[in-house]
């Protein structure tokens, strides 16, 4: 599986759904149902599956990506959620679509980066791996690019 890492595109647009979406019965879900979707676009992605296949682990270089991006991600809803403050309920309800948009590749982590197996990880992983369109870095970075500027035009906007 060419796990999902870059979680960034995937928390905006997740934060972006709650930012429109007041009713977190719809903005949770939607954030969710969100990932799957993005999976689709042509993106790129460190071949984490790749790298375990031919490796037996992730490199180092993978795992910086993972981090920096994680790191980004966290921020990022953070700081959407941040714009609606003082009202804290808005802020719960993006922070919790935002994790939920990337639930999805979350559930996959102990499966990369613990080494953990199960039938249930198995099929979930190769679930993902169906729904994913590769690019190659530069068209895939620029999709992703334009994915998070759609997105905070939208939460701007």
């Amino acid at each position: 599986m060419i796990y999902t890492v870059l979680e960034t595109p995937h928390v905006i647009v997740g934060a972006a759904i709650a930012t429109k979406i007041i009713n977190p019965a719809l903005a949770i879900p939607l954030a969710f149902a969100s990932h799957f979707v993005l999976e689709m676009v042509p993106h790129w992605n460190p071949h984490l599956n790749t790298e375990k296949k031919k490796y037996g682990h992730i490199t180092d270089a993978s795992k910086k990506i993972v981090v920096v991006d994680v790191l980004a991600a966290t921020a990022s809803g953070i700081y959407i959620a941040s714009l609606t403050l003082p009202d804290v309920n808005r802020f719960l309800i993006i922070i919790l679509a935002a994790f939920f948009s990337s639930l999805p590749d979350i559930i996959e982590a102990p499966y990369f980066f613990l080494n953990l197996k199960s039938a249930f990880l198995d099929k979930w992983v190769a679930f993902q791996k169906s729904l994913q369109s590769d690019a190659e870095i530069i068209p895939g970075l620029l999709t992703q690019t334009a994915t998070i500027i759609a997105a905070f035009w939208w939460i701007l906007g």
